[in-house]
């Protein structure tokens, strides 16, 4: 009886694993859905970047170049050195990539009446009215204008 439970089981496993995501095809295509700009507005997209990662990078490749310098107590001096100028270094080019991006908040009504907002890098201008398709879903979603 416990045998033909955990075969159930293990059968229930394995086929609730096979099961696609809502709006997906087995084959991994997502659903490309209609519809019209009903709001466009302008919004700073926060970049996805980890703060403090340029310096720890930085000073590891830092020390990495310090090691290979000279010898006995220079060699150490040069590692510290390296650290803390890799750094410092890492942490500057960091601050460029951590500026805010120019996005675009995109509230589309789909041909069923569903509202859908999706928030992308401003690469092309929208206008309220103006058709699109919504393309993916969740995070990975994005408006682009029909042909």
């Amino acid at each position: 009886m416990k045998a033909r439970s955990l075969a159930t089981l293990a059968a229930t496993a394995l086929l609730g694993a096979c099961a696609t995501a809502p709006g997906a095809s087995p084959s991994g295509a997502t659903e490309i859905r209609a519809g019209v700009v009903e709001q466009v507005s302008n919004v700073q997209i926060e970049t996805n970047h980890h703060t403090g990662v340029g310096a720890v990078v930085g000073g590891a490749v830092g020390l990495g170049v310090g090691s290979l310098i000279g010898a006995g107590t220079g060699r150490d001096v040069a590692m510290v050195l390296g650290t803390v100028g890799g750094a410092v270094a890492g942490n500057e080019v960091q601050k460029h990539y951590d500026k805010p991006v120019a996005g675009q908040q995109i509230i589309v009504r789909l041909k069923n009446g569903v509202l859908v907002s999706v928030t992308q890098p401003a690469s092309t201008t929208f206008r309220t009215g103006e058709k699109v398709y919504v393309e993916g879903n969740g995070e990975n979603a994005r408006v682009v204008a029909q042909p």
